[in-house]
């Protein structure tokens, strides 16, 4: 089976983790700090916080923008649950924002024409959490305007993207956001096994998600209600998390950022191997935004279903019966039995449904070889032949 995605491990990756292992310190050490200040500089961030997961990454976000009861958060239907699961965390409500046709991202428009709405109505989000679906960015320009205009906090959930740009600059140095949130998951264009990590160029917001993703504890002497009793001493000064990322995998990180930009330079050159050879099919191809350069997590096709004369379903089904490992990101969020139970219904969101009922995210690594590609084209050929 061809899988849609996969982690590069290499010998230097591994020599890396077991330098961490032969060494004095397993979490809580050098190597935390060293992996936050490695992104943060590739990306031109002021500030890095690694966490073990994007999930957690998101939910302390919100916290530190003072997302809670009453407030609103705002995203995408196509997207993991966990865009949106992270406003329900904080005690706050959640609402979607339905996705552009030709992006696959949250749409300005639509984002507008709701904002508005919401005005009348005194349901104005507190925060928006733009999904870079596949690696590709949101209209952040224009999504920033309208964060300045209707006064809402912004989240840029660029679990997809790192390595991508935006108006020729890195994805991740908030430029147009308050905080931008990466994943390290394995599937992702580089990994720590587990892990993420929030980025902000905001000092205090920063020192905040510091103080959240350990249990909200610090040794700091400024922070406490008196002096240290001695060199033991720490304060409780909020209630916080063990989200805490290892120093096995923020090693792992390390080694693998050195081949960040072969790894998305790769995944171009593979997508643009896919758009010229499914270029006549009854398919239609990722569609990449001239402002962008995608990180390209993903490589989503959508079925022109009046055409091929099968199902959804069935192509999938042909497709994994021949080996091709072919996946769906995502089912939109406000289909999820959880959601409806909150009054969310299909039709909700007309374009992220038609997305679903269409897209195929087709294998997409950077370790693909050319011959493996050739199975998936010929297998996509093949059910997608009327």
């Amino acid at each position: 089976m061809i899988p849609y995605g996969r982690q590069d491990i290499t010998q230097a990756d591994i020599d890396a983790v077991v330098g961490v292992l032969q060494s004095d310190f397993l979490t809580q050490g050098p190597m935390v700090p060293r992996f936050e200040q490695t992104v943060a500089q590739h990306v031109g961030a002021s500030h890095a916080l690694a966490v073990n997961s994007a999930t957690s990454a998101l939910h302390i976000a919100c916290l530190a923008l003072g997302l809670g009861q009453g407030d609103w958060l705002w995203t995408s239907p196509v997207t993991f649950v966990a865009s949106a699961n992270c406003g329900l965390y904080c005690g706050a409500q959640v609402d979607f924002v339905d996705i552009d046709p030709r992006t696959y991202n949250l749409c300005p428009k639509a984002l507008e024409l709701k904002l508005a709405q919401a005005e009348r109505d005194g349901t104005l989000p507190k925060v928006v959490v733009a999904v870079h679906l596949c690696g590709q960015p949101c209209d952040m320009q224009a999504i920033q305007e309208l964060a300045q205009r209707y006064g809402f906090k912004v989240i840029e959930d660029a679990s997809h993207a790192i390595g991508g740009k935006y108006r020729g600059e890195f994805i991740g140095n908030c430029r147009y956001s308050d905080i931008t949130v990466f994943s390290f998951h394995p599937v992702k264009i580089i990994t720590t096994a587990e892990g993420g990590m929030t980025l902000t160029n905001n000092a205090e917001l920063a020192s905040r998600m510091a103080l959240l993703r350990s249990h909200g504890i610090t040794r700091d002497p400024t922070q406490m209600t008196h002096d240290a009793d001695g060199p033991w001493y720490y304060q409780q000064i909020d209630l916080g998390f063990n989200y805490r990322m290892t120093e096995l995998q923020a090693a792992l990180g390390v080694s693998q950022m050195e081949r960040l930009d072969q790894y998305v330079g790769r995944r171009h050159q593979l997508a643009a191997r896919y758009n010229e050879l499914l270029a006549r099919l009854p398919i239609t191809r990722p569609w990449q935004h001239p402002d962008s350069y995608s990180g390209l997590h993903l490589y989503v096709i959508r079925l022109q279903l009046d055409k091929i004369g099968r199902s959804h379903r069935q192509a999938v089904d042909l497709l994994r019966g021949m080996g091709i490992g072919v996946n769906l990101h995502y089912i939109p969020v406000h289909t999820q039995p959880y959601y409806q139970r909150m009054g969310f219904h299909v039709g909700d969101f007309p374009e992220s449904e038609r997305y679903y009922a269409e897209a195929i995210s087709l294998p997409m690594f950077q370790t693909m070889s050319e011959e493996q590609q050739d199975d998936v084209i010929a297998a996509v050929r093949k059910v997608t032949a009327p």
